[in-house]
């Protein structure tokens, strides 16, 4: 007999909490999510709307708020997708204590401050998926971007150990690692540092948000996401092949 995994949450109506989602990628993927049906809550340092709750990811008490507000208005939280960042550029030899520890702090703290708030009714609920936005330069670094290649580095193993702490309550941790996309986010990286990117890149290319937000529903879809766990999915125009 062919043993097959939960289905707990149908797809369309379930809870979906997005950090950052006021802009770039995780503004696509927050409404590709409500396209999808879903309920979506944003939480970002900006933005209106009756959907948008504002929080500062590096702080606890702020996320732990936001959480809890989002939790009232969702009833359950079933996704969450960390796609809150923060990206500067300068050679490490130049690069200030606190240009490095606001980055780690937003970018990693961050995502782990979120996801605690959420492992929880997840496990007991014995459904939940997590969606950690990374980066291809956790893998291959970058000039410039010691910093916010570290953080996401970070990222990437926190979301491998994650997995392996809660897969076995179907709550199921992964991570995607965009190439460069046009974001407000990469627009204030220096254009000398896009056109030698845009060199490297096999497509020739920086990406778009909405070619980004379709590896998050599948990771949250079942059952094409049903097997996905503590991996790294890399939508990046050839920038990194694994």
């Amino acid at each position: 007999m062919t043993m097959q995994g939960p289905r707990h949450r149908s797809v369309g109506g379930r809870g979906v909490v997005v950090t950052g989602g006021s802009s770039g990628i995780g503004r696509a993927i927050a409404e590709a999510f409500e396209a999808n049906g879903d309920r979506v809550i944003v939480l970002d340092r900006s933005g209106v709307g009756a959907e948008v709750i504002t929080v500062d990811v590096s702080q606890e008490e702020s996320v732990h708020a936001a959480f809890s507000t989002a939790r009232e208005r969702l009833g359950t939280i079933d996704v969450l997708v960390n796609s809150a960042g923060l990206l500067t550029e300068s050679p490490m030899q130049e690069m200030t204590l606190q240009m490095w520890n606001e980055t780690l702090l937003v970018d990693l703290t961050g995502v782990f401050l979120c996801c605690r708030e959420v492992v929880g009714e997840m496990r007991q609920q014995k459904w939940g998926r997590i969606i950690n936005i990374a980066s291809q330069l956790a893998v291959k670094g970058g000039v410039g971007l010691s910093h916010y290649a570290a953080a996401k580095a970070g990222v990437v193993a926190f979301t491998k150990s994650l997995a392996l702490e809660v897969a076995s309550d179907n709550v199921l941790v992964n991570s995607i690692a965009p190439g460069p996309i046009e974001t407000p986010l990469v627009a204030g990286i220096s254009e000398e540092w896009k056109v030698a990117k845009r060199l490297e890149l096999p497509l020739g290319r920086f990406g778009g948000v909405e070619e980004v937000a379709p590896t998050a529903l599948l990771l949250a879809s079942e059952p094409g996401g049903n097997l996905y766990v503590g991996q790294t999915l890399g939508p990046n125009s050839g920038d990194v092949m694994q």
